[in-house]
């Protein structure tokens, strides 16, 4: 007698079918290649838990070509030695010195839900719940620090110029906020002795992605990651 499948659950397990006719039916050859011959992704993808924003969906990516990183607001600690444990630390240091990616991607996007969380802890409103403040509480350096450099010199509805920033103008700037922790996520990684390491010898790159959820858009960081540009004109 079959068990009973929920129906939410039995879509995925469609899915899951649909996976297996195309890649180990159809292409069969390249996942004997990925068991035989382990991964050996390019790029590390640190992305956001959101269910609206799988990095495999947005990059049409085939097994293999991601090593990905999912966590709440996309978020890179900085490096720590103490405690026992860290799980994106931990994923963080298996893609850089065991799998030896070439690239670290940090994706974010807009109306993301880590990024609320932490305009209300700096409103005051700090979340009722047992973590979700304190991990969040990672991009707070970043976001001050560069939503400064994005409005710097900007004129507001008052007529003064921005040269500093304050939690009203983060609240009302959240697009910006949420650039600015991926910035910060990217200092963050600057930080690890193995990817600093790496960089200065020109074998790993870093790079900021963030999705407009609305348009579809992407926007990337420039070469010095000191800016957001749109990918796709």
């Amino acid at each position: 007698m079959q068990a009973f499948i929920h129906p939410t659950l039995a879509k995925l397990f469609d899915g899951i079918k649909s996976f297996q006719h195309r890649f180990y039916e159809l292409n069969a050859d390249n996942m004997k290649l990925l068991v035989e011959q382990g991964q050996h992704p390019k790029v590390l993808l640190i992305a956001c838990s959101d269910s609206r924003v799988d990095p495999a969906l947005l990059t049409d990516a085939a097994p293999g070509d991601l090593y990905v990183l999912r966590n709440f607001a996309n978020l890179v600690p900085p490096y720590r030695m103490e405690g026992k444990y860290s799980s994106a630390r931990s994923a963080i240091e298996h893609a850089v010195r065991d799998l030896a990616v070439e690239h670290i991607v940090v994706l974010g996007h807009a109306h993301c839900g880590g990024i609320h969380a932490l305009l209300g802890t700096l409103s005051g409103q700090k979340p009722q719940r047992d973590f979700i403040g304190d991990w969040v509480s990672i991009a707070m350096d970043g976001c001050y620090r560069y939503v400064v450099d994005q409005l710097d010199g900007v004129e507001t509805d008052s007529g003064t110029l921005v040269h500093e920033v304050d939690v009203e103008t983060l609240c009302a700037h959240p697009h910006l906020v949420e650039r600015a922790a991926i910035r910060g996520s990217l200092d963050n990684l600057c930080g690890y002795p193995w990817i600093r390491e790496r960089l200065d010898a020109g074998l790993l790159s870093l790079h900021g992605w963030w999705f407009d959820l609305e348009t579809g858009d992407l926007w990337a960081t420039n070469e010095d990651n000191s800016a957001f540009l749109p990918v796709i004109e």
